[in-house]
């Protein structure tokens, strides 16, 4: 790159960073990076993403700017509602910086299209805000092997985390199902248009997106390999959780491109039919009836212990090493308060399907004490 060009000049602020350099704004310069949904999360990484210099920039998303965007998708003005986001945001990213070739699809993220366009990119960004989209991308970068950059922001918290690739060949990469092994309802969380979400939020996250990336690209760093990031606005807490590899979660991952256009994933985001949960008299009359076993999902040296009636103790940390072998059609899952049973008992009816009857009992075994000494 030679240092009288302008394009030095642009990047001159990071190319004397230590460690960075021209060798690394070259990496950026080369690279191509596709940001799926051009909102909250996506404006803020596209324009730091612009401004570092990454050569390339695909935006993906159908919709249109609006009025309520405005607070938190800073990339459009009162001007541009009623046009095609991703038409504004490369009109507003080419101002920014007119080395960066912007690719535009002005459509919604599929399973007839994500092959395609993914194809052609180094690194994902994940901008989007329902599970149906997160899952199907996820699945899809790890069939083609791309790094993707998640996140997800709702009232005053969010979270980032890498996913499908690692800083080793030693260390399995996680993915998003390894986050969310069970496939979870687009209507049991509420989104931000639901929920609500402070505007400036998306701009910290989708920023953290952006560092990520370029952390990625140029092998500044250590990304958020196998790690998630949370950020609470209001505390200005943040916490980092290591995520763990599950056979399980792999195995719900299409093996083949064929497979994955099958999927159904919006779908297999709506709710269950069939209700997971019980009360306390059902829970009583199935374990007195002595055809059932009972699980107790708690972790080791939990109180109050049960001595009440047997139970098999299997903790819900463990159930995805367990070899998972039950005599009985039908299974009793306990914790302390019903949350940890519930996502047990999920886990457990994809696993088993249809060969067993699978419940968690509401309220958990607290609850339940609290009954039967009232």
């Amino acid at each position: 790159m030679n240092k009288n060009s302008n394009t030095y000049e642009r990047y001159s602020r990071q190319i004397i960073l230590k460690e960075f350099g021209t060798i690394a704004q070259e990496k950026l310069m080369d690279a191509k990076v596709l940001v799926i949904g051009a909102g909250g999360l996506g404006c803020a990484a596209l324009q730091y993403l612009a401004a570092a210099g990454v050569g390339t920039l695909g935006i993906i998303d159908d919709d249109v700017v609006a009025l309520h965007n405005l607070h938190r998708q800073i990339l459009y003005t009162m001007e541009d509602i009623g046009s095609f986001k991703v038409l504004k945001a490369k009109e507003k990213l080419n101002a920014l910086n007119p080395e960066v070739t912007i690719i535009t699809y002005n459509e919604r993220i599929h399973n007839n299209n994500a092959f395609k366009i993914l194809s052609e990119y180094n690194i994902i960004v994940d901008g989007t805000d329902n599970f149906a989209s997160r899952y199907l991308i996820n699945d899809a970068c790890v069939l083609l092997n791309k790094p993707l950059v998640y996140a997800s922001v709702s009232q005053y918290e969010g979270q980032v985390a890498v996913f499908n690739c690692t800083g080793n060949t030693e260390t399995i990469a996680t993915n998003y199902r390894d986050l969310f092994p069970i496939v979870t309802n687009d209507d049991e969380i509420l989104n931000c248009a639901e929920a609500g979400v402070l505007g400036i939020l998306p701009g910290i996250i989708g920023n953290m997106q952006a560092c990520e990336t370029i952390k990625l690209i140029t092998g500044i760093g250590k990304p958020l390999w196998n790690t998630l990031l949370t950020y609470n606005l209001l505390s200005n807490e943040i916490h980092q959780f290591q995520i763990q590899p599950t056979e399980m979660s792999h195995s719900m991952i299409p093996k083949t491109e064929d497979a994955f256009l099958q999927m159904n994933y919006k779908m297999n985001c709506q709710s269950e039919l069939v209700p997971l949960e019980i009360e306390i008299s059902l829970f009583d009359r199935l374990r007195e009836s002595g055809k059932v076993e009972i699980i107790d999902v708690r972790e080791p040296g939990e109180l109050p212990l049960i001595d009440q009636f047997p139970s098999i103790h299997l903790p819900l940390s463990q159930i995805n090493e367990s070899n998972l072998e039950f005599t009985g059609d039908t299974l009793l899952l306990f914790c302390q308060s019903g949350k940890r049973s519930k996502l047990a008992a999920q886990i457990l009816s994809r696993h088993f399907g249809t060969d067993k009857t699978i419940y968690s009992l509401k309220g958990g075994i607290l609850n339940w004490l609290e009954n039967r000494n009232s």
